[in-house]
């Protein structure tokens, strides 16, 4: 037995969205149903829409920056009840198994996550994401949203809060630390609010200086333009943590130039192309050039009691469902401040 809810798919490859309707699993002891509010735009869902990242499965329904309120539980469900405000973000599923998922890092299931869409469950059922009214997910991958954050502005911490809270915990972004955001963007002013409530010095490092009085107002303390030749000597070996947050290509040893003895250069955005550095950049100085992922759903649940405590959420756009096209567009242009959410209500209206 399924359930039909109202939603908005991607077609074909890179054609632009549409109405539909799609077919939701009715409960499983353990499921919990979701009446979606709002959902956010990420980029990653533009890149699968388009098949930037390899072979897509269509009809696509995007979206995994999910926010809305239980509307009814499974008989085992016993975290969540009706009425409660919750959150889904990147993956629905995992083995529960295996090493990775016993630890609470199910991002790295050995036998792979099951996305949030573009994905095929355990059961062979293809997942729809949150460009929908409703979504049934399993107990375990649902997060609890705070009272204190709207559920329009928790959206996209489901992603794009969770992609930058994990690397600057683990790579312990705190009082007395020097840390260095490349990009203000989606991730980027995230990462701003994230570091700066743990208490680090924030350093925002950015094509231009256009959106340096949003860097300062967000939480940074310093803003430098990497298109002025000057900068890079000027901030030669200062920071501990650089967290790189954009998509473009980058010289990479002139950011690993700006790092502490010791320090750290992660990245969080998805080049297209490879990146290349000398060997040399991080034997010199012991540094590290590394990679992070989201977080698991233990971590996810830590981030938004955080932000929660600290009066965090995205700096947001909110957008109706016919305007998605248009949002795309603009995401392209970088013409978004910071990230676009749909109003669920509006999808099917």
């Amino acid at each position: 037995m399924t359930t039909t809810t109202h939603a908005i798919a991607v077609p074909s490859p890179g054609a632009p969205l549409a109405p539909t309707t799609i077919e939701r699993r009715d409960l499983r002891p353990d499921d919990v149903l979701i009446d979606i509010a709002f959902a956010g735009i990420c980029h990653s869902d533009i890149h699968q829409a388009r098949e930037d990242w390899g072979e897509a499965i269509f009809p696509m329904v995007p979206g995994h920056e999910i926010a809305g309120v239980v509307a009814a539980v499974g008989p085992e469900v016993t975290k969540y009840r009706v009425g409660d405000r919750v959150g889904v973000g990147c993956m629905v599923d995992s083995c529960g198994e295996c090493e990775y998922c016993r630890a609470g890092t199910e991002q790295f299931c050995v036998r792979g996550n099951v996305q949030t869409y573009n994905g095929v469950g355990f059961d062979g059922e293809k997942t729809y994401g949150g460009y929908s009214r409703q979504i049934v997910v399993k107990e375990a991958f649902v997060c609890r949203i705070p009272e204190g954050i709207g559920l329009d502005v928790a959206a996209p911490l489901l992603c794009a809060g969770i992609t930058t809270y994990s690397p600057l915990r683990q790579w312990g972004a705190g009082p007395g630390k020097k840390v260095a955001v490349v990009g203000l963007g989606g991730l980027g002013h995230m990462a701003v609010k994230l570091a700066a409530a743990m208490g680090a010095e924030v350093t925002v490092l950015s094509q231009s200086l256009k959106k340096r009085e949003d860097g300062l107002r967000l939480g940074a303390t310093g803003y430098y333009a990497t298109s002025d030749e000057g900068t890079f000597e000027a901030l030669r070996g200062r920071f501990d943590l650089i967290l790189n947050t954009v998509s473009a290509k980058l010289p990479v040893d002139a950011y690993l130039g700006l790092l502490r003895v010791g320090g750290a250069m992660v990245n969080v955005g998805a080049p297209g192309e490879p990146l290349s550095y000398n060997a040399f950049s991080l034997l010199g100085g012991n540094r590290v050039l590394a990679g992070s992922m989201i977080g698991g759903i233990a971590e996810t649940q830590e981030m938004l009691d955080f932000c929660a405590e600290h009066g965090i959420g995205a700096e947001i756009e909110t957008i109706s469902a016919d305007q998605v096209n248009e949002a795309y567009e603009r995401v392209d242009n970088s013409d978004v401040r910071y990230r676009f959410v749909i109003d669920a209500s509006t999808i099917g209206a």
